[in-house]
């Protein structure tokens, strides 16, 4: 394989230099002045070096656009897995706890019509709204339920490194996380302290608001790229009361 290679390389470098030779060999035959030729020759020598440069900085700014390209799609399919996984019904969970949660929902309530302006208008409110949440402890069980769960799913995310590539999505997962171990600690929730919901209230404070961020930016990006994972999503949009994936026809 690797003599093959090599001699590949030969025949390349060895047809390159006939087809200079050749060139050469007909300006030198029609033109004649071998002096010229010989100038000319030495110019384009000297400006190699050059050549080389301009290339190989081009070269490596093309690849490494490719390779940030391919990160990005890489890092979008961790999140859509997230999402299909753990973040949606996370995302329901946990918007039960949050006080306005009816104006809340009615602010996600993406569809197909949105554009860029309604989901730039979304993000900037939910960067100015400070959330308030009422923890019921009665719906903690089934929470410690579903985040244990997918305890496993959510340490092999936080090993992928791509995920370095996106500094608020790690955010995401570590406060995920998190919660998965506040709940873990707690063998049970009866007569739990205020000291403790308030403990709580802040964890869950601190998740919801980057799960939502994110989600808006994770449909905004089906939107654009994907339009037949975007309907779906829209379809079965967690802030929806009863989310239905049947598609019927438009009257």
């Amino acid at each position: 394989m690797l003599k093959k290679l090599f001699m590949n390389k030969v025949w390349t470098v060895s047809i390159l230099f006939s087809i200079s030779l050749a060139l050469y060999g007909i300006d030198f035959t029609f033109l004649g002045n071998f002096r010229e030729i010989s100038t000319s020759f030495l110019g384009n020598l000297a400006f190699l070096p050059i050549y080389v440069i301009i290339v190989t900085l081009l070269f490596e700014r093309v690849l490494r656009e490719r390779e940030r390209q391919s990160v990005r799609r890489k890092l979008k399919m961790v999140i859509g897995v997230f999402f299909s996984e753990v973040g949606n019904r996370l995302l329901k969970e946990l918007s039960t706890h949050v006080v306005s949660c009816a104006e809340l929902k009615s602010r996600l309530q993406v569809t197909g019509a949105w554009k860029e302006k309604n989901f730039s208008e979304t993000l900037e409110h939910l960067g100015q709204s400070n959330f308030r949440i009422n923890l019921n402890p009665a719906g903690l069980p089934c929470l410690k339920k579903f985040m244990m769960e997918k305890r496993s799913f959510l340490v092999s995310l936080l090993e992928n490194q791509n995920l370095l590539e996106h500094e608020e999505f790690t955010e995401l997962l570590w406060a995920t996380f998190h919660i998965v171990e506040e709940l873990e600690a707690r063998d049970s929730f009866d007569h739990i302290p205020p000291s403790d919901l308030d403990h709580l209230n802040g964890d869950i404070k601190r998740v919801f608001g980057h799960l939502s961020r994110e989600w808006i930016l994770y449909m905004q990006h089906l939107k654009q790229d994907y339009p037949y994972l975007f309907s779906l999503a829209v379809r079965l949009n967690p802030m929806i009361d009863s989310p239905d994936p049947v598609v019927y026809e438009q009257t």
